[in-house]
């Protein structure tokens, strides 16, 4: 295997291989249903808020695995971790191609949601943290480029698996790639230690103590992270209906979502390029700026609407990076896996129910009320994240 003078691995062929099983993974799981949920419903008779239940069971498990998953890589690396989650994930995927019933199918997407919660974003950015320490920020960035694309790339061949061998068919055909292509190459390209930990501590629980300032540093991020992911969640999965109800047509809200993945890319890009020139938190205030500009501008025109979908997109695409590159700043790389790793919790139960909370303020308000809850989510986070800008940089000058 390719590494450095250190030991540590080619960062260039982690970046690559982890890059391409985000894809996968959040291709899969996360947004899966997108696509696959019409075929289960037509197939088995189940009402599509049943079906859709299941990612969020699926989260809700995460939610609980990922603090451990996080330990676990700060002590040993993300070797096993990885692996593990991939494994879960394929195995998860081939209890729901077999369900008969609907208890099977839930308890399918449980072993999907221990995968999830220790093969998503946060395993593999504390991950690239036991790898290249502060020096993470750039594989960070360049993973959330590739899993950016998970939609656009799962979404028609998960579509074209449906056509040829139906939604069960669909299920086995990921498992097959999880099983017998992610468990391999993670096992293969990973190192089987910690950089960041002390040969001496190998524990599961290494340097996770927080002095009183960093405390309420932490508690105030988690806020941050936790309220934009219900935003996204929420918004995901009604930004249709919501387009809709501002008097476009089905085509043109397609149309306009359509522009969400690009421009979350785009911003990405432009981050990856440029955030070595300035501290994650002006990363995070761009991001929740953005995000409620966005989210403002639903209450226009068309054209603002547009802008609207542009800037929310962008402010999502660069949250991820934040997400991943302000814990590592803030707190260092001896503890940073363990951190990432309790801020999966709480994210994993916001996007598990942010959803369905949006969908009761639609059922009985509409898209006002809906767009009421988000603008008040996305003004709280300006405000969360000023008061974290404030504290981190009396931090820094203590």
């Amino acid at each position: 295997m390719d590494t450095t003078a250190d030991g540590r691995p080619n960062p260039r062929v982690v970046v690559t291989v982890l890059g391409f099983l985000q894809i996968l993974a959040w291709g899969s799981t996360f947004y899966l249903l997108a696509v696959l949920a019409p075929a289960i419903v037509a197939d088995t008779g189940w009402t599509t808020d049943w079906v859709i239940a299941g990612v969020s069971v699926g989260l809700l498990v995460a939610g609980i695995v990922s603090p451990r998953a996080g330990r676990l890589i700060g002590a040993n690396g993300g070797r096993v971790a990885l692996a593990a989650g991939a494994a879960l994930m394929g195995a998860g995927l081939l209890l729901l191609g077999t369900a008969q019933n609907y208890v099977w199918y839930l308890a399918a997407w449980v072993v999907i949601g221990g995968g999830m919660g220790a093969g998503l974003y946060d395993a593999a950015f504390a991950t690239l943290g036991s790898i290249y320490g502060r020096d993470a920020r750039n594989a960070i960035a360049s993973v959330t480029l590739f899993g950016g694309f998970a939609s656009t790339v799962c979404w028609p061949i998960t579509a074209l698996l449906i056509e040829y061998a139906g939604w069960r068919g669909a299920c086995f055909g990921y498992a097959a790639v999880f099983i017998g292509v992610a468990v391999p190459a993670y096992l293969l390209i990973l190192p089987r230690r910690s950089f960041i930990a002390p040969a001496a501590s190998q524990t599961v629980t290494p340097g996770v103590r927080l002095a009183r300032h960093e405390v309420w540093l932490f508690v105030l991020l988690a806020a941050v992270v936790t309220i934009a992911a219900a935003i996204l969640s929420m918004m995901g999965n009604l930004i249709l209906l919501l387009l809709q109800a501002r008097g476009l047509d089905l085509a043109a809200a397609v149309a306009l979502g359509a522009l969400i993945g690009p421009s979350a890319v785009g911003a990405r890009m432009i981050e990856r390029f440029a955030g070595n020139q300035y501290h994650p938190i002006w990363t995070m205030i761009a991001s929740t700026l953005l995000v409620a500009t966005g989210v403002l501008l639903f209450l226009f025109e068309f054209t603002f609407i547009a802008l609207g979908v542009i800037g929310y997109a962008a402010g999502n695409g660069i949250g991820t990076i934040a997400k991943g590159t302000l814990p590592l700043a803030l707190f260092g790389p001896e503890r940073y896996p363990a951190l990432v790793g309790r801020l999966g919790l709480p994210v994993m139960v916001a996007m598990a129910a942010a959803p369905f909370a949006g969908a009761v303020a639609y059922r009985l308000g509409g898209a006002g009320w809906t767009l009421l809850i988000l603008t008040a989510l996305a003004l709280t986070n300006v405000c969360l994240v000023m008061l974290l800008f404030v504290l981190s940089r009396r931090a820094r000058e203590t």
